[in-house]
């Protein structure tokens, strides 16, 4: 059992399919966590207080340590709890490469399909909020494009389903062998999202025996074990901690940061995101780390991926 401070506080909303990912890595540790249900859409006022604007799904909370976007948590979690690992072969740098397309392309795509292929049914706030987020500001002619071009989207997203039938069709129970790796759940969000919210998914999947074997194997590894906490509470837990120590700046960034340095940082792409103001603490080519305070959550220290993410 996790000590109280070093609880996992996971800030998600159930439909979440990165969230899912998260989950998944959950169980591939064996780790008990804490389930804060947060909004799907802004405003987000909790979760903000602790992050300092940024909105997106999901951000793992340790004390008052904030893991924002999924390559954080990742990284966080197999620092804290090494076994069972999370790169069960020598593959960890190949894994991580990989990640950058099943986070990117590939999850677009999936969003694009979801999207287009509900458009007419989508909640107007939803669509807005998920359209500016992920099409730009012209995300009311981007849906309607996701709509009409649905067939090649499809067929965009069936290659690379064909490439991992390829891959499982030997018998392995994960992508890279018999133990599950960070792989497995960084792939996995993306079949869970279309399974579960693109009517066409299930047939699209059924097309991929190996995958939907797969599919199944990880879907058996569960989430953990979780139990609910108040937004409230975990903003009350991080007034009642303090950050972890963490120092360096890696001398060869091309940034040039130092510490205490003030930044901002926001994910690279034209969200209309509100960014996030801090202090320098650490800065490395996988993560930076800035330091903030809130008057009720206390001294905080919010950690972000550098793949994905501009500082400026």
């Amino acid at each position: 059992m996790n000590k109280p401070a070093d609880e996992i506080i996971l800030h998600n909303y159930p439909q979440s399919p990165v969230a899912e990912k998260a989950r998944v890595a959950f169980g591939i540790k064996g780790l008990n966590w804490r389930d804060v249900e947060i909004p799907r859409i802004v405003p987000k006022p909790f979760l903000t207080q602790l992050t300092g604007g940024y909105r997106r799904t999901p951000v793992v909370q340790i004390g008052a340590d904030i893991y924002c976007d999924s390559q954080c948590i990742i990284h966080e979690l197999e620092r804290r709890y090494p076994s069972p690992t999370f790169y069960p072969t020598k593959d960890a740098g190949l894994a991580w490469s990989l990640s950058r397309w099943t986070d990117g392309e590939l999850f677009n795509q999936a969003v694009q399909i979801v999207l287009g292929s509900n458009m007419e049914d989508l909640p107007a706030d939803f669509a807005e909020d998920r359209g500016r987020l992920y099409m730009g500001p012209d995300w009311a002619e981007g849906l309607k494009k996701a709509n009409a071009s649905l067939p090649h989207l499809v067929a965009q997203i069936r290659t690379p389903f064909h490439w991992l039938n390829e891959q499982l069709s030997d018998g392995r129970k994960f992508l890279f062998g018999d133990a599950a790796g960070a792989i497995d759940a960084q792939i996995y969000h993306v079949v869970w999202f279309l399974r579960g919210r693109c009517i066409q998914g299930p047939a699209l999947l059924s097309e991929f025996k190996a995958l939907e074997r797969w599919e199944q194997n990880v879907k058996a590894i569960g989430h953990g074990n979780s139990s609910p906490m108040s937004p409230q509470d975990a903003i009350k837990r991080a007034g009642e901690c303090e950050p972890i120590e963490i120092s360096g700046i890696d001398e060869k960034d091309p940034q040039g940061f130092k510490q205490g340095m003030k930044v901002e940082i926001s994910p690279d792409v034209d969200g209309g995101e509100q960014p996030v103001t801090g202090s320098v603490v650490a800065a490395n080519s996988k993560t930076i780390t800035i330091h903030r305070h809130d008057d009720e959550a206390g001294n905080l220290h919010v950690h972000f991926p550098r793949a994905g993410y501009k500082v400026n």
